[in-house]
C-alpha cells in the first residue's frame, strides 16, 4: 500500500525484487498519490515481470485508506498465501521464502514474524506471540507488517473499515473464530516507527484505548481488557514524552 511515498517506495520494491523466493504476485495499491509514487512503482513492473515467476502491477485510484487498499489487494490476488507491506517499511531478503515454507509445514490460516522496529531512539525487536488463552490477547505480539494470510481468510473476514486498529481487529475475528494462527520469532520485516499508533499526547493515548477496548467488546470479551490496556496505554504515553 501506498499514498504519497516517493521518497521511499523504490526501497520498499527493491526489496521486493530482492527476495529468495520467485513465485511472487506483487500488487501496488495506490490511493491516487498526489506526487510520484505512482510513477516510481510503474517504473519497475517491467523489471520485476521479467523474472521468471514473477508478476507486477499497480494500480492507483481513490480508496477508504489503507485497509480498503489491503481489502483490494486480497480480491486481486491469487496466490494461496497473502502478505502486506507498506511502502515505508521493507522485508527481510528470505521473508516470502520462509513464510511460504511455513504455509507448506503448518497449513496456518494467519501467521506473523517477529518485527524489526526503528525509530529515533534506535533499533529493536517486537517479538512475535500467540497467546493460548484469550485473556492475554493483546497487541503487544502482534505484528502486521510481518504477517501473511490464507487468501481465503482475507476474503472471508474483510478489514471492517472502522479505524486505524483494524488489523487487530481482522487479526481477533481470526483468533476467536478458532482458526489456525501461527508464530515464528524469526524477523520478517522491518517497520519505521512513527504514525497514529504512536503519537504521545494523552488525547490520542485516550483515542487508541478507546478503538481498541472497542474491538474487544465487539468480540464479547471482558472489561478485564479495558484496565490492560489502560496500564499499557499509560506506559506508552510516559515512555514518549
Amino acid at each position: 500500500m501506498s499514498l504519497n511515498a516517493e521518497a521511499t517506495i523504490a526501497r520498499t520494491i527493491e526489496r521486493v525484487m530482492a527476495q529468495t523466493y520467485n513465485n511472487i504476485e506483487y500488487i501496488v495499491i495506490d490511493g491516487a498519490s498526489k506526487d510520484k509514487t505512482a510513477e516510481i512503482a510503474r517504473s519497475y513492473v517491467e523489471r520485476f515481470s521479467s523474472i521468471p515467476g514473477r508478476s507486477m502491477r499497480v494500480i492507483s485510484e481513490p480508496d477508504r485508506g489503507m485497509y480498503d487498499a489491503l481489502n483490494k489487494g486480497a480480491a486481486l490476488a491469487h496466490g494461496a498465501i497473502v502478505g502486506n507491506i507498506n511502502a515505508d517499511d521493507w522485508y527481510e531478503p528470505d521473508a516470502v521464502e520462509f513464510m511460504a515454507d511455513l504455509f507448506e509445514r503448518e497449513d496456518f490460516d494467519l501467521a506473523w514474524g517477529s518485527l524489526r522496529v526503528l525509530s529515533k531512539s534506535g533499533e529493536r525487536i517486537k517479538h512475535a506471540k500467540c497467546p493460548k488463552h484469550k485473556f492475554f490477547w493483546s497487541t503487544i505480539h502482534w505484528c502486521h507488517p510481518a504477517a501473511f494470510a490464507r487468501r481465503e481468510i482475507l476474503l472471508e473476514y474483510p478489514y471492517p473499515l472502522i479505524n486505524m486498529h483494524d488489523d487487530f481487529d481482522f487479526a481477533t475475528h481470526v483468533y476467536l473464530d478458532g482458526k489456525k494462527l501461527v508464530t515464528t520469532d524469526k524477523i520478517i520485516s522491518t517497520f519505521n516507527f512513527g504514525g497514529y499508533s504512536t503519537r504521545g499526547t494523552l488525547k490520542d493515548a485516550k483515542k487508541r484505548l478507546d478503538e481498541i477496548y472497542g474491538i474487544y467488546k465487539r468480540y464479547g470479551m471482558g472489561r478485564i481488557h479495558y484496565f490492560r490496556r489502560l496500564l499499557f496505554e499509560t506506559a506508552k504515553f510516559i515512555l514518549l514524552r
